[in-house]
Protein backbone atom coordinates (compact mmCIF):
# COMPACT_ATOMS: atom_id res chain seq x y z
CA UNK A 1 0.00 0.00 0.00
CA UNK A 2 1.43 3.40 -0.99
CA UNK A 3 0.94 6.44 1.22
CA UNK A 4 1.05 9.73 -0.68
CA UNK A 5 1.73 11.59 2.57
CA UNK A 6 5.13 9.92 3.05
CA UNK A 7 8.27 11.39 1.47
CA UNK A 8 11.89 10.28 1.72
CA UNK A 9 14.57 12.95 1.96
CA UNK A 10 18.36 12.73 1.93
CA UNK A 11 20.38 14.70 4.46
CA UNK A 12 23.79 16.25 3.79
CA UNK A 13 25.44 12.92 4.65
CA UNK A 14 23.33 10.89 2.21
CA UNK A 15 21.20 9.33 4.97
CA UNK A 16 17.57 8.69 3.99
CA UNK A 17 14.83 9.76 6.38
CA UNK A 18 11.11 9.20 5.88
CA UNK A 19 8.73 12.02 6.74
CA UNK A 20 4.97 12.35 6.89
CA UNK A 21 3.55 15.47 5.28
CA UNK A 22 1.27 16.64 8.08
CA UNK A 23 0.20 19.93 6.48
CA UNK A 24 0.66 22.17 3.49
CA UNK A 25 -0.10 25.87 3.62
CA UNK A 26 0.36 29.08 1.69
CA UNK A 27 2.11 32.07 3.25
CA UNK A 28 2.90 35.26 1.34
CA UNK A 29 2.03 33.61 -2.00
CA UNK A 30 4.48 30.72 -1.45
CA UNK A 31 3.62 27.11 -0.59
CA UNK A 32 5.13 25.25 2.35
CA UNK A 33 5.04 21.69 3.67
CA UNK A 34 5.21 20.76 7.33
CA UNK A 35 7.00 17.42 7.72
CA UNK A 36 7.28 15.10 10.71
CA UNK A 37 9.99 12.40 10.73
CA UNK A 38 8.41 8.95 11.02
CA UNK A 39 11.13 7.70 13.35
CA UNK A 40 11.17 10.78 15.58
CA UNK A 41 10.87 10.30 19.31
CA UNK A 42 9.72 13.88 19.78
CA UNK A 43 7.07 15.81 17.87
CA UNK A 44 9.45 18.30 16.22
CA UNK A 45 8.21 19.16 12.75
CA UNK A 46 10.24 20.65 9.91
CA UNK A 47 9.21 23.41 7.50
CA UNK A 48 10.14 23.19 3.81
CA UNK A 49 9.30 25.54 0.96
CA UNK A 50 7.58 23.79 -1.95
CA UNK A 51 8.98 24.92 -5.30
CA UNK A 52 7.23 23.86 -8.50
CA UNK A 53 9.40 23.26 -11.52
CA UNK A 54 8.22 21.60 -14.74
CA UNK A 55 5.06 20.37 -13.01
CA UNK A 56 6.95 18.68 -10.16
CA UNK A 57 7.57 19.90 -6.64
CA UNK A 58 10.88 20.00 -4.84
CA UNK A 59 11.39 20.86 -1.18
CA UNK A 60 13.85 23.53 -0.09
CA UNK A 61 15.03 24.33 3.41
CA UNK A 62 13.74 27.59 4.81
CA UNK A 63 16.88 29.42 5.90
CA UNK A 64 15.54 32.96 6.33
CA UNK A 65 14.46 33.52 9.96
CA UNK A 66 11.69 35.96 9.06
CA UNK A 67 10.24 33.56 6.48
CA UNK A 68 10.53 30.62 8.90
CA UNK A 69 8.80 32.55 11.70
CA UNK A 70 5.95 33.63 9.39
CA UNK A 71 5.31 30.03 8.31
CA UNK A 72 5.60 28.72 11.88
CA UNK A 73 3.06 31.30 13.05
CA UNK A 74 0.67 30.38 10.22
CA UNK A 75 1.00 26.69 11.13
CA UNK A 76 0.32 27.43 14.81
CA UNK A 77 -2.79 29.39 13.76
CA UNK A 78 -3.90 26.41 11.67
CA UNK A 79 -3.46 24.09 14.65
CA UNK A 80 -5.42 26.46 16.90
CA UNK A 81 -8.23 26.61 14.33
CA UNK A 82 -8.34 22.79 14.18
CA UNK A 83 -8.42 22.58 17.99
CA UNK A 84 -11.27 25.12 18.03
CA UNK A 85 -13.18 23.14 15.38
CA UNK A 86 -12.68 19.92 17.37
CA UNK A 87 -14.09 21.58 20.50
CA UNK A 88 -17.15 22.81 18.60
CA UNK A 89 -17.92 19.29 17.35
CA UNK A 90 -18.07 17.88 20.89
Amino acid sequence: MENDNIVTLLDEHGKETEFEVIATLEVNEAEYAILLPLDAEDEEAFIFKMVEEDGKYTLECVEDDEEFNAVAAAYEDLLEDEDYDDEEEE
